[in-house]
């Protein structure tokens, strides 16, 4: 039976290439791909979900959902961080512009959410790839719906609290850490994927090389190719590390079973208010703990197959047509 995904995301350079592969898998039924604003705006995520929709032409059409809000938080970000246009492109999608004709029958994020999940009643799981804007928002639109769902995969935080934008906070968290207060804390059963898990799939610049060679030369080959070999000139020129890291793919991998995960359950929080600590995922580690667990936080993932499904994913891709 195949597995009913939902998937929100702020597409971004990793996020494309997992909902590449995610269309194209046989044991994903991805419902509806909904836009957020984080990497990209909340405008830009939605033309970028079409983009990658049309190019890839799946028998079944994902319901595409438009984020309510304007603009990510990019503004705010720290002094001294790469900004994302140029680790993603200024679009997000590397040197690509997608240009597409605005959605018809538009329906904002959120809304969506609520309407598969009741649609689908305990059969959805929800994807994340991008700050819990959305999610939180749905909610607060029925907030019957943690119930609802066939269970919450995230991705965000940090297991250590050793973050990407701040010396404690990961960017998704960071974003906005009220909506991601709110999901932690609400009772759907969760899974998160940490920044440091998200991080331990890789490829190195000579695996990127071999891999665009052994890619179809297909329009959609084309686009995933030309998005890792950006993302591989990006982080030569401005990351202090000699790889492309997958933390989508990874959390993809982990929806899908197709990798093996470790995880802890624990009593976790959101830090939401404090001028070094905003976003920070504040995990209980006390031994006599008062506080029920809430969340399931992966320690472990077993990397090489999460990169083997990465690079059969991106060929599938390639070579399937709607």
């Amino acid at each position: 039976m195949t597995q009913k995904l939902l998937i929100d995301a702020d597409p971004g350079i990793g996020d494309a290439l997992a909902i590449l592969i995610a269309l194209a898998d046989p044991a994903l039924d991805v419902l509806a791909l909904t836009a957020c604003g984080g990497t990209v705006s909340g405008p830009q995520a939605t033309r970028n979900l079409h983009y990658l929709t049309d190019l890839m032409d799946p028998l079944r059409h994902p319901r595409i959902g438009q984020a309510a809000y304007s603009e990510g938080p990019l503004a705010e970000l720290p002094a001294g961080l790469p900004h994302p246009q140029a680790l993603h492109g200024r679009f997000g999608l590397g040197d690509v512009e997608p240009l597409v004709p605005d959605l018809h029958n538009r329906r904002e994020s959120a809304r969506l959410i609520v309407d598969v999940v009741r649609e689908h009643p305990g059969e959805v799981r929800i994807l994340t790839f991008g700050p819990l804007t959305n999610v939180a928002m749905a909610f607060e639109l029925d907030p019957e719906l943690p119930v609802l769902l066939n269970g919450l995969i995230c991705l965000g935080g940090s297991l250590h609290a050793v973050g990407d934008v701040t010396a404690t906070a990961e960017f998704n968290f960071w974003s906005d850490p009220q909506a991601a207060g709110t999901v932690i804390r609400s009772p759907v059963g969760k899974i998160l994927v940490p920044l440091e898990v998200g991080h331990s799939a890789g490829l190195t610049f000579e695996d990127i090389e071999r891999l665009s060679g052994l890619i179809p030369s297909t329009p959609v080959g084309e686009l995933a190719t030309g998005l890792l070999q950006y993302s591989a000139r990006a982080c030569r020129q401005l990351m202090p590390f000699e790889e492309v890291t997958l933390p989508a793919a990874a959390a993809l991998a982990i929806a899908s079973r197709v990798a093996s995960f470790d995880t802890a359950h624990v009593a976790a929080d959101v830090e939401t208010s404090g001028d070094l600590t905003r976003g920070t995922l504040v995990l209980d580690r006390r031994r006599f703990q008062h506080r029920q667990t809430n969340l399931e936080i992966v320690a472990t993932v077993e990397a090489d197959a999460t990169v083997d499904y990465f690079c059969r994913g991106l060929r599938r891709a390639a070579t399937r047509h709607g």
